[in-house]
């Protein structure tokens, strides 16, 4: 994954996203459905119709980046609103990113008091 600058907001874009859509096309919908700024340099991600697609688009201060990834099984985890957005933090798009549930991560170790 790369290294994002601190304070970068990660913004999932709640809904399908026609996924043939590119640079112009995702920065359009940044601007125009969630309103927001794809210069900011925040992170947006879009996902496909069947959810095993996603896109993460980010402005790296020179240049827009934008990313893919397919899974071959499974599908990425999304919320159900249909439209609008949902912050998420760089730790939940890991998980994101490697088609875990980042709603409820189950934690394997629980502190004791000593």
């Amino acid at each position: 994954m790369i290294g994002f600058p601190s304070g970068t907001k990660v913004w999932l874009a709640a809904g399908i996203t026609d996924m043939r859509r590119g640079f112009d096309g995702l920065a359009t919908l940044v601007q125009c459905s969630l309103l927001e700024d794809p210069f900011s340099g925040h992170v947006f991600v879009f996902r496909g119709r069947k959810g095993d697609r996603i896109k993460v688009l980010w402005w790296s201060g020179d240049g827009l980046c934008m990313f893919a990834k397919r899974l071959e099984q499974g599908h990425f985890v999304w919320p159900e609103a249909s439209t609008g957005s949902v912050y998420l933090t760089q730790a939940q798009l890991s998980m994101l990113l490697e088609g875990i549930d980042w709603r409820r991560p189950v934690r394997t170790h629980k502190p004791t008091q000593v």
